[in-house]
């Protein structure tokens, strides 16, 4: 073997001796690890700030503490009670549940509505949490170190993502990072065991993977759906009945709390809130920031809270663009322009200032340094709005000045205020909980009830329910109303 050679594997050899071995806190057993508890920790707490910044915090305190003290119930009985556990409910339409290292737990609103009862609830946390104690983060990014790969970013181009720290952004990545079947199998037993151990009763979790799979197949969603991330091992239902009815052998008064549960998601906004922003065709309108901007009538268009994507059509160069909110400065645009440049953020800057829908603007290309090397030529806008809002329209064409960078920068001259009333006073469809006043079929009950924001079968998964499910008078039901359009 030539000398290069064995140097290179002695120093690999060294650093994986240094790396060294931790300890499962599940399995008590030791294994290798590239990533220490002291650095999950940091990942969790650095990744904290910028999931609530890309997909926020839902506004509901009250809803925000019960999932919280449900999550705690749970921690206190996992193999980590002493970890400073942290669960928050994100402000996202999403069917989701993920957890980031060092005890950092997310549910969205989206999946909330959709459970039914509060054990339910405890055996998403439960699991979740047992991603965390069994290090099934840690193990992933060891392996992908190990095979060269990285976390990267989630793709060669997204500005929105690249504006926070290395952890922060290692932090976002662990959301689209998905687990192996064993890691799900194995945090199935411990969201069973943990659920057990607090007392609720993991019978109701079998009922939750049915509803998952039911809703894989959504389109639209921001977030990654659970089951994309969390791959069935194979018969979770099945499997996690029998693990449930094991732990529940010889056990009385274990907790379900379903009525309670449905009623406290009444009122609970359903789907995207239109007040951060929505479309109409490829014209998109922000009440809250009161703006409005046109993207090229043959675009894609994606939607998101904290950025708007558009990318060209398939048959045309490949051209992209991303609508988002700098951070906070009291900078001109040109004076940002050359702050970046200073910083080494970039390497060049060609443009000039303008005036964009009565604001201050600048409008040119920057230089952005690569990884290898390179430099890669971005399309940018900078517009400020006032001293607290700076709005940023980043692109990337073929070519410079070719008809994709044109309708780039044509989308960002086409800032302007936004002041329809009809638009500006739109309200978000929510979840409404009502009473069945007699017994009957579901089917029946939902066609009683007149129109609804959406259709029976999407209802029927809200529920947990099917059209011929029988239904016992005064049994509660969710439905969704609809909030309020143009």
């Amino acid at each position: 073997m030539p000398r290069l050679r064995l140097a290179a594997l002695a120093l690999l050899t060294m650093a994986l001796a240094l790396a060294g071995c931790a300890t499962n806190p599940v399995t008590g057993k030791s294994q290798f690890s590239l990533v220490s508890s002291a650095q999950e920790e940091q990942i969790g707490r650095e990744g904290f700030p910028a999931v609530v910044a890309e997909y926020g915090a839902y506004g509901d305190t009250a809803l925000q503490a019960y999932v919280d003290t449900v999550g705690h119930r749970l921690a206190r009985v996992s193999h980590l009670p002493n970890l400073k556990w942290r669960f928050t409910l994100l402000d996202d339409p999403t069917v989701n549940a993920f957890a980031m290292p060092g005890g950092y737990i997310y549910v969205t609103r989206g999946i909330l509505v959709h459970l039914n009862s509060e054990a339910q609830l405890a055996g998403v946390l439960g699991h979740e949490i047992g991603h965390v104690t069994a290090r099934h983060t840690a193990n992933r990014m060891t392996q992908q170190q190990l095979t060269g790969l990285g976390l990267g970013l989630a793709s060669a181009f997204s500005p929105s993502i690249a504006r926070y720290g290395q952890l922060a952004q290692q932090g976002l990545q662990l959301m689209f990072l998905k687990y192996s079947r064993d890691d799900e199998t194995q945090a199935d037993e411990l969201g069973v065991a943990y659920a057990t151990a607090a007392g609720y009763d993991p019978r109701e979790i079998p009922a939750t993977y049915a509803m998952l799979k039911r809703v894989s197949d959504r389109a639209g969603q921001r977030l990654p759906g659970y089951l994309s991330t969390h791959p069935d091992p194979g018969n979770r239902e099945e499997k996690t009945r029998a693990l449930a009815h094991k732990a529940t052998e010889g056990k009385t008064g274990l907790t379900v709390h379903g009525r309670s549960y449905v009623q406290r998601m009444n009122g609970v906004v359903f789907g995207k809130d239109p007040r951060q922003g929505f479309l109409e065709g490829t014209h998109y309108y922000h009440p809250q920031l009161h703006f409005q901007v046109s993207f090229p009538a043959d675009w894609k268009v994606e939607d998101g809270r904290s950025a708007v994507r558009a990318a060209s059509p398939e048959e045309q160069p490949t051209s992209r663009m991303e609508l988002t909110l700098t951070q906070k400065n009291d900078l001109s645009p040109a004076a940002a322009v050359a702050e970046l440049q200073r910083s080494g953020r970039i390497t060049g800057a060609q443009g000039a200032a303008e005036t964009i829908g009565g604001y201050p603007a600048w409008v040119g290309h920057l230089a952005v340094p690569g990884e290898q090397g390179g430099v890669t030529v971005l399309t940018a806008v900078f517009l400020r709005k006032s001293p607290e809002l700076m709005f940023q329209v980043v692109g990337k064409s073929a070519e410079p000045d070719d008809a994709g960078d044109d309708a780039i920068v044509a989308t960002a001259r086409s800032f302007r205020d936004l002041t329809d009333p009809a638009r500006l006073d739109v309200l978000p469809d929510r979840i409404k909980v009502v009473t069945a006043s007699h017994a009957g079929d579901f089917q029946g009950l939902l066609q009683s009830l007149g129109a609804q924001a959406i259709g029976e079968e999407d209802t029927e998964i809200l529920n947990n329910a099917h059209a011929d499910q029988m239904l016992n008078a005064n049994e509660l039901v969710k439905i969704v109303v609809a909030g309020r359009r143009r």
